[in-house]
């Protein structure tokens, strides 16, 4: 019933840009306290990249502060993460997710297999060199 789909992903070159879309569907957006991005590379645990709460508040993991932006479109049901000065080490797959309990987001930041309850598949992220 709750469906998430990522999309937006792909290859660029250091130092450019992306912008990752998830659409929500089989529930309503606004049911949902929290949704976030996490990102797994390969060897390493998925780790949380940013979570906005419904209210607008939003927490970001230090690697993508300043360069990273999520944000929600609650008419659309649609979370986006807008990706800028990409790095090579931002190679991963990325993960949308949402939770339908009450969040906080530096929780669901650092603990996001906790945090949220449905994931989307992933779209892959490859920044080169």
């Amino acid at each position: 019933q709750v469906q998430l789909v990522e999309s937006g992903g792909g290859s660029v070159q250091a130092e450019g840009s992306l912008r990752l879309s998830c659409a929500a569907s089989g529930y309503t957006y606004s049911s949902y306290y929290c949704m976030g991005w996490s990102r797994q590379a390969p060897g390493k645990e998925r780790e949380g990249v940013a979570v906005i709460r419904r209210d607008g508040s939003t927490s970001y993991a230090d690697p993508v502060k300043g360069r990273f932006t999520i944000s929600q479109d609650n008419a659309k049901n649609t979370l986006y993460l807008q990706m800028n000065s990409l790095k090579p080490e931002d190679t991963a797959m990325y993960y949308c997710a949402a939770t339908g309990t009450y969040c906080g987001v530096s929780f669901c930041l650092q603990f996001p297999r906790v945090c949220f309850g449905a994931w989307g598949q992933g779209t892959q992220v490859t920044v080169s060199s």
